[in-house]
């Protein structure tokens, strides 16, 4: 904080956002160049009728900076202390503020946010920060050597219960018992060749950049987050239709425990084909938009995530269940193609 004076234009600026009106700031300013004074003075030198002054005279002593001296003959206008004005000025603020957080209903940013960013530091903070405030899925696409940057939140989140697809750029080779995958990833695929970094969390947040950034050597790199579904979807879309599939399976978790309900449905559909490969018999119980529960045996599981593909599209995701009205398709948040449109699934074992 300086105490250097300001000019008489911010000085303006500053009053104005306190909803000083022109003539109130006019009128203000005089009556403390003068100290005290009369109404008449305060009026020439403010140029305003002496009705005005009186007017605005009484406003400025409601806000505790003037007292007028209506007692005395002619009428005098003394200011206080801008000192003691300030505090009071401030004690109004702070007695106000409880009431207006009690109102205020705070809601994620209803526009998208596109920012550009362009040193590794900031990169490498976001990737943090989108990893860390992942709650149901988080998707990373990273060059080798910056795994170890972002292992730790990779750990914390698999300990969350967040599903982590993970996707290794430049290296060939990945030992995934030395690097510990099994804590970090649901499953993990790596790519001998370059290609861009990028993260998504919730389909909510997402980032997408030259991996060179990360490296910190490429002072031209850039990268670009945005925070809005449609677009964070655009990079989903991007990460599971064209990365996923050129790169080579090095790690799959085995399937979890059931019974479970899963609110994310990505996630469903995962444990479903993680547990069909061991031979499992499955049961859904689905939650759709449309207000219905579907539930049957699960005949099908439509994927790309791990190996073999099972879809007969790209980027289909999809559970098909057995029911009294036969087989139904099921898929998540947005899907069009299957019969209905699924929210959250509960996957217990068949009763044999």
């Amino acid at each position: 904080m300086t105490d250097e004076p300001i000019d008489d234009g911010t000085l303006r600026d500053e009053l104005n956002v306190f909803g000083f009106s022109d003539t109130e700031i006019d009128t203000y300013l005089a009556v403390l160049e003068q100290g005290e004074t009369t109404v008449r003075t305060v009026a020439e030198a403010a140029d305003v009728t002496q009705r005005a002054v009186y007017n605005i005279a009484e406003r400025l002593a409601d806000r505790n900076l003037v007292v007028v001296n209506d007692h005395a003959s002619p009428t005098t206008i003394r200011a206080l202390p801008p000192e003691e004005a300030i505090d009071a000025l401030s004690n109004r603020l702070e007695s106000i503020t409880p009431t207006l957080e009690s109102r205020f209903n705070e809601t994620e940013p209803k526009t998208p946010e596109i920012q550009i960013i362009k040193a590794r530091e900031t990169a490498v903070k976001r990737l943090r920060k989108g990893i860390s405030e992942a709650e149901h899925e988080v998707l990373v696409a990273v060059p080798g050597h910056s795994y170890e940057d972002i292992e730790p939140e990779l750990r914390d989140a698999v300990d969350r219960g967040v599903l982590v697809f993970l996707l290794v750029g430049g290296m060939a080779d990945i030992d995934a018992d030395e690097l510990g995958l099994d804590e970090t990833a649901a499953v993990v695929r790596s790519w001998s060749e370059s290609l861009p970094f990028m993260y998504a969390a919730d389909d909510e947040a997402a980032m997408i950049g030259h991996s060179g950034i990360l490296s910190g050597t490429h002072v031209d790199k850039e990268a670009v987050t945005v925070t809005q579904d449609n677009l964070a979807g655009a990079i989903v879309g991007l990460y599971f239709g064209a990365y996923w599939p050129a790169a080579t399976e090095v790690h799959v978790r085995g399937p979890g425990d059931l019974p479970r309900t899963f609110e994310w449905f990505r996630h469903s559909v995962l444990e479903a084909v993680l547990h069909r490969r061991e031979g499992a018999e499955l049961e859904a119980v689905v939650r759709t938009d449309e207000g219905p529960e579907v539930a049957g045996r699960v005949s099908q599981v439509r994927q790309a995530f791990v190996e073999p593909s099972t879809n007969d599209y790209t980027l289909e995701t999809s559970l098909y269940l057995e029911t009294d009205a036969g087989e139904v398709s099921v898929g998540g948040p947005g899907s069009f193609i299957e019969a209905y449109e699924g929210d959250v699934v509960t996957l217990r074992p068949v009763d044999e």
